[in-house]
């Protein structure tokens, strides 16, 4: 949740940022998503190699199996003073890169994403020969690759491309069949394709009090070099 100076979510801030690296550490990171905020909090997972190769573990309440040391089970609000706000989540993941640049501990750091939008792009009409064509292709490669195993291990004399081939068509049309059904039963309501995204209105960086003031002073450092 968003709120005022030294709450989860707050400020109006000074800068802002998103998760990055260049420290000897590799972050992971903390998403958490609720009614109105996104947490996105880099914590620290082990050595990290030259790539900057980043650990995404996302949480849920229901979610299982191994979980971070330090990160809390279940959706936690985000805690910590404002050090920087920003309008996109690409200007905030530079902030934080920045910090850990800087040997900032970025462990302390956390992005929340305050006033939540479900954005739906829409990528083009549909049409039966388009939807039949992708549900061949689709079936075409999974059909593939079973054909593929099957042949391999199905005969004692080597590779066997009858499989494949059984695998291959079969995969063909069960893929048109699945999506013409699947197209069917929007009764023409739905004749176009969409990609959905989470994005935010905007992304506040937090930071622990015990490091909050250096962390505004770096940023500022940052907001300034970037507008000379």
């Amino acid at each position: 949740m968003a709120g005022g100076f030294g709450r989860a979510g707050g400020g109006h801030g000074v800068g802002r940022s998103q998760a990055g690296s260049g420290v000897s550490r590799s972050p992971g990171f903390r998403r958490v998503r609720s009614v109105r905020s996104w947490v996105h909090t880099p914590v620290e997972a082990g050595e990290r190699n030259q790539s900057r190769t980043w650990v995404m573990i996302v949480t849920g309440p229901f979610s299982s199996g191994r979980q971070a040391p330090g990160l809390p089970r279940l959706p936690t609000p985000p805690s910590g003073w404002p050090i920087g706000s920003y309008a996109t989540y690409e200007e905030a993941q530079r902030a934080v890169d920045y910090l850990a640049d800087n040997e900032f501990q970025v462990q302390d750091v956390t992005i929340v994403g305050v006033d939540l939008m479900l954005v739906e792009r829409v990528i083009g009409k549909l049409s039966w020969g388009r939807v039949l064509g992708t549900g061949a292709l689709s079936g075409a490669w999974f059909g593939l690759f079973v054909g593929l195993l099957l042949g391999m291990f199905s005969s004692a004399q080597g590779m066997s491309y009858a499989p494949v081939l059984v695998g291959l068509v079969a995969g063909v049309v069960f893929g048109a069949a699945f999506a013409a059904m699947s197209y069917a039963s929007t009764r023409g309501r739905r004749d176009f394709s969409s990609a959905s995204q989470l994005v935010a209105g905007r992304y506040d960086v937090l930071c622990q009090p015990r490091n909050a003031e250096q962390g505004r002073n770096l940023l500022a450092r940052l907001a300034m070099g970037s507008h000379n």
